[in-house]
């Protein structure tokens, strides 16, 4: 490579590192008003950004967030020390308790026929195995019925169990259609969809559910149980608990070690034992079970000047699960709104309607942190003016559903008209929007008629590459759609505490055409009191 060509990517290299830190210079904005407010949030967001460093402390440092662990406690005490730091009350808000479990070191290798390190990982709540275990594989087995399955049991004694099917292949459907014949991918997807097909009908065959199936195995002395779940990107697993890996859930262990294997190495070791070619593993896991444990949502305020009784809530959900650091699900949301509270404490400290922070616990197992607090604060949802939430990865917000509410529209058109088109940029107003619900904390609040929006964001291949997955870690951060979505959300929150109150007329919805019934909107549940029998 030429010299001049070198020191010319060097030099790059060098401005974009030191571009993450600092932020890259920001452009003069054309704002169409002349709302001091307004430029200081600007200012702040955009020119003065803490994203980073707090995004570098919690993910690389605290790391992930998974519900009941020592981890998930320390990122509550750091936001809530973090929010005080900066002049904001705060404090940790418990709502109930949860199965504790420390995670240690895990590792599991092919001593036999061959030897290898394989790329694996203990599931979450998984047990530990006190010490190395080393045994045989033996897989599920092909069954008829119950009694065929526990004659078969004494085989698994002192075995490692193979409970997912093996992939054919762990090259992705996108490179066997860029670089197969015509019509490759398609026989991919096909043979895959085959295959769980078949190893789905394999377990019922067996004519237990998947706990008894578990159980069995504990009680018959299986050291082992080992797991695949591919998103079908390259070299990339979701990392849940056993629930979630056991092919439909439901399951958990309480004396065998769950891991979860890689793609490639879960094939490897599934092959070795369909051949009958003598594969031994020897693993470890160390974990802890803490019992059952307090857990804790942070709640950050800054107090209304002149309507403290009503109120704009920043929302987020702060746990995650912990196959890596939790990054876009849902640490970017998180310092999001931690950032959002900053620019609002320095750019607009005596708001006129009190701003409530809520980074919520177990949104994961069932949006437990945010229901809870729905339900033990009866007056903030009856004051809710707005509430915005963000929780779908790193990219640049793109859309925001009215939720049904038809009056809302006509607020979130005016606001962002406010705005620098940088930051608005082509966000959609979807009126009056979906029939509510959903599958994140906003729904806690859209259930009982509050003003409750999801700042939905582009994707960033969320689903295949990050979601759940044992690459959620901070280099996949965009961090200039991260700086605008800080922005724009301090910016939203501020016109919204000084407007007047949104409307909660609904739309009525339709007729469902599969049933012929009238719809009508979802109820809220109180998941945050749901039983944790099969987490014990």
């Amino acid at each position: 490579m030429h010299p001049k060509l070198v020191r010319l990517l060097l030099g790059l290299a060098i401005f974009v590192v030191s571009g993450i830190s600092a932020g890259p210079p920001v452009m003069a904005q054309d704002f169409p008003t002349d709302d001091p407010v307004i430029k200081a949030i600007w200012s702040q967001g955009m020119e003065h950004s803490e994203l980073y460093d707090l995004a570098q402390t919690l993910f690389d440092s605290i790391g992930p967030r998974l519900t009941g662990t020592p981890e998930q406690q320390a990122a509550v005490d750091w936001a809530v020390a973090t929010l005080r730091g900066w002049g904001i009350e705060a404090r940790k808000e418990q709502y109930g308790t949860w199965r504790g479990w420390r995670r240690g070191v895990s590792h599991v290798d092919l001593i036999a026929p061959r030897v290898r390190s394989l790329e694996g990982m203990m599931l979450a709540w998984s047990p530990a195995t006190k010490g190395e275990k080393t045994g045989g594989v033996v897989i599920l087995p092909q069954v008829d019925g119950a009694d065929a399955f526990r004659a078969w049991l004494p085989t698994a004694r002192g075995k490692f169990v193979l409970l997912s099917p093996a992939e054919a292949s762990c090259r992705p459907a996108s490179s066997w259609k860029e670089h197969g014949v015509p019509g490759a991918d398609s026989v991919f997807n096909q043979a895959r969809r085959a295959a769980r097909d078949a190893w789905n009908a394999r377990i019922e065959a067996i004519g237990l559910d998947r706990q008894a199936i578990v159980n069995a195995l504990e009680e018959a002395g299986s050291i082992g149980l080992l797991t695949n779940y591919w998103t079908g990107a390259w070299g990339i697993d979701r990392i849940f608990s056993l629930a979630h890996a056991f092919q439909g859930g439901g399951a958990m262990s309480h004396r065998a070690a769950a891991f979860d294997l890689s793609c490639e190495d879960y094939g490897l070791v599934y092959r070795l034992t369909e051949n009958n070619q003598g594969p031994r593993l020897r693993a470890r896991a160390d974990a802890e079970d803490l019992g059952e444990l307090p857990v804790f949502n942070v709640i950050g305020t800054i107090p209304g000047a002149a309507l403290p009784d009503e109120y704009v809530l920043l929302s987020a959900h702060y746990d995650s699960w912990d196959g890596a650091s939790g990054t876009t699900d849902n640490g970017t949301g998180s310092v999001v709104m931690m950032e959002a509270m900053r620019i609002l404490q320095a750019a607009y400290p005596n708001p006129k309607r009190t701003i409530i922070m809520g980074l919520w616990s177990s949104e994961e197992q069932g949006l437990n942190g945010s229901r809870a607090f729905a339900h033990d604060h009866p007056e903030v949802v009856d004051g809710l003016q707005l509430a915005l939430n963000q929780d779908n990865g790193t990219g640049r917000v793109r859309a925001i559903a009215m939720q049904g509410l038809t009056g809302a529209g006509e607020f979130f058109a005016r606001w962002l008209s406010r705005l620098p088109q940088s930051v608005v940029g082509n966000i959609d107003l979807s009126m009056p929007g979906n029939p509510g619900g959903g599958g994140s904390d906003y729904a806690a609040f859209i259930c009982s008629g509050a003003p409750a929006f999801n700042l939905s964001a582009t994707n960033y291949d969320y689903g295949s590459a990050t979601w759940h997955t044992n690459r959620d870690t901070i280099d996949k951060i965009a961090w200039d759609d991260l700086r605008n979505n800080a922005t724009l959300t301090a910016l939203l929150v501020y016109q919204a505490a000084e407007d007047s109150r949104i409307p909660r007329d609904r739309r009525v919805l339709g007729v469902n055409p599969r049933t012929g019934e009238q719809r009508t909107w979802p109820g809220c549940e109180d998941g945050a009191r749901q039983t944790m029998e099969r987490f014990r």
